[in-house]
């Protein structure tokens, strides 16, 4: 069964950093763009960055400038690094391909209060 899992969210202050990863099988990743989504609640799951195969990035305008994508294909990884946090970033971040969705994972909570 294809499963994609999400860690290192958490709670930060404004301002803050946090680094998420994004792990799954050689199937899943393969040579698939791959993105970050987040859902706030009450919200519809947006995509956030994404990343090609050959490392070439796209990012919200919400997000530019304060978050990196980036992706490891030897060990079929994804990062986000989020810097800059704001009370606006607080969501369930998950992470799948952006064409071809495969099954969502559980995501991983990012809070930003103070």
């Amino acid at each position: 069964q294809a499963q994609l899992v999400e860690s290192g969210g958490g709670w930060v202050q404004p301002g803050g950093s946090l680094r998420l990863s994004c792990t799954g099988s050689e199937s899943i990743f393969g040579t698939y763009a791959m993105g970050w989504y987040r859902q706030a609640p009450g919200k519809q799951r947006d995509l956030v960055a994404v990343v090609s195969y050959g490392g070439t990035t796209t990012y919200n305008d919400s997000v530019k400038d304060r978050f990196t994508i980036s992706r490891d294909n030897t060990k079929n990884e994804m990062y986000l690094q989020m810097d800059g946090l704001k009370p606006e970033d607080t969501a369930l971040y998950y992470c799948n391909r952006v064409v071809v969705n495969v099954e969502w994972g559980q995501g991983t909570q990012v809070t930003v209060s103070s």
